[in-house]
């Protein structure tokens, strides 16, 4: 199951067979904005597990950097080129690559970039025409693209529209390994676009939401190991693996709670804070645009 729920994606994979009765779990992460949800279902030898990962949407981490930065920034030089869609002639290309498009997409809608915002529509829309989602993308959608090139907020919803009934008809198609790619792609271009717009200020919001990816990473890798006998979805998760390895040496602190001396105030405090040092940001920034560019360039 896919589900849109304040700009997340709920993804959902199942192991397992016939049932009988069932019980249920949920947690939440120290990061805040991952959950994970377990509903497992017995039988007498066997069950079934459905786990949900939720994982950020593109347009959150780029409403995010619009909330801190302002919407002045029009540069789409470290957007992946519509040009370079006629290169990707793989599954994988294509897929990892109909992600990325999508989050530029994303970019152009969210930051009022209209013009380019069409342009990336069309990379989308031929791109995914070639995965196995033309019924998500009708041709009405560039009409509506047109008419709202001066509404930014009307872009962002239509081109989430698209973002989400793609990822719908994947799963209803059973396309789980090309559903994983897309959302590793999208993925990592929300955060190469981030670390492009933005550089390491000690106590930033955007360096303290890049570490806080730390949780959403630990997340999507889940999701791509249970793709991970596909073999190009093997060789992404290989990648993620490294960068994850980058996220591991932030330092973990137990965060200070806030006390009070009226015992008629509840107090709620604790959890998990991360202190990620300029050495580190750099590593992880420099992983990012590795495995990006992986993905972007051809051969």
């Amino acid at each position: 199951m896919i589900s849109k729920k304040h700009n997340f994606i709920l993804l959902t994979a199942v192991v397992g067979s016939t049932i009988l009765s069932s019980c249920g779990s949920d947690s939440k992460n120290e990061g805040g904005d991952e959950i994970v949800a377990t509903d497992t279902l017995k039988t007498e030898g066997a069950q079934i597990t459905e786990t949900f990962f939720q994982v950020p949407s593109p347009g959150e981490m780029l409403s995010f950097m619009k909330m801190v930065s302002g919407p002045g920034n029009k540069n789409v030089s470290f957007l992946n080129s519509p040009d370079n869609q006629k290169n990707y002639n793989d599954n994988k290309s294509k897929a990892l690559n109909f992600g990325i498009y999508s989050c530029d997409l994303s970019y152009c809608s969210i930051f009022e970039i209209g013009a380019e915002a069409l342009k990336y529509f069309k990379t989308v829309k031929q791109l995914g025409d070639q995965i196995g989602v033309s019924s998500a993308i009708k041709p009405e959608v560039l009409k509506r693209l047109q008419d709202n090139v001066g509404n930014p907020d009307s872009l962002s919803v239509i081109t989430d529209d698209v973002y989400f009934s793609s990822f719908e008809t994947l799963e209803a198609s059973k396309q789980g390994p090309t559903l994983s790619l897309v959302v590793a792609g999208g993925w990592i271009e929300s955060l190469y676009i981030a670390t492009s717009l933005s550089k390491f200020e000690e106590n930033s919001p955007v360096v303290e939401r890049l570490a806080d990816q730390k949780y959403t990473l630990d997340n999507l890798i889940e999701f791509l190991k249970k793709h991970e006998s596909d073999p190009n979805v093997a060789q992404v998760l290989g990648q993620y693996k490294e960068l994850q390895a980058e996220f591991n040496k932030i330092q973990e602190k137990d965060a200070v709670a806030i006390t009070s001396k009226d015992k008629n105030v509840k107090i709620l405090g604790g959890g998990k804070d991360l202190k990620l040092t300029a050495e580190q940001y750099t590593a992880i920034v420099e992983k990012i645009k590795s495995i990006r560019n992986s993905f972007t360039q051809t051969k």
